[in-house]
């Protein structure tokens, strides 16, 4: 029996997905948010970004070309680094609790919250989703999902420092401190 890799990572997403339903039902009343026309933009871009990795409808023409080979371990690898990817974003997502919102927003009662995932990233939901993203670029292997995880870079870069934006208003104490001992999404990097 052979593992069909784009079905458990389709399956992965899944589950991730799930969560973020689920956590919807549990999140406290937005008091700030960032502008509408800055979060369509910002969605637009990751939707395509992640639809290009995660989906064959893109895989005509220079698109369609492997930029690595078809191998069963490079796939189970990036199986691996995928799910690991969900699992942190999943961490991270459940550590932030009432505070999280798909949108750059403060919440009623936000706290700043510097354990956990957050320990080690200030955007750690991003950390997870960049090494989810990879992960499924490793086990594609096609040119879609170079220039998808480009755009989802870009897309949580714009998403980020709206985020940062927001946190400094909201914490301006708290927050520069925190920002100066922990990196944005890589730890002890960037």
């Amino acid at each position: 029996m052979t593992l069909n890799v784009q079905a458990a990572i389709a399956y992965t997403r899944e589950s991730l997905g799930l969560v973020w339903l689920v956590g919807l039902a549990f999140t406290k009343r937005t008091v700030r948010s960032q502008p509408n026309g800055a979060r369509i933009f910002h969605l637009v871009v990751a939707l395509l970004g992640f639809f290009l990795i995660g989906s064959d409808f893109f895989s005509a023409g220079w698109l369609g070309l492997r930029f690595l080979p078809a191998d069963q371990r490079l796939q189970l690898t990036g199986l691996a680094v995928t799910i690991a990817g969900c699992l942190f974003a999943i961490w991270a997502r459940i550590t932030l609790g009432s505070n999280w919102s798909g949108r750059a927003t403060v919440k009623a009662g936000h706290e700043l919250i510097v354990t956990g995932p957050y320990a080690l990233a200030r955007h750690p939901i991003y950390t997870g989703l960049l090494v989810a993203a990879l992960g499924t670029g490793l086990a594609t292997g096609k040119m879609r999902c170079i220039v998808g995880f480009i755009l989802i870079i870009l897309a949580l870069f714009i998403k980020m420092s709206q985020e940062e934006r927001l946190m400094m208003q909201t914490f301006p104490e708290a927050y520069p401190s925190y920002r100066r001992r922990v990196k944005a999404l890589i730890p002890g990097v960037f």
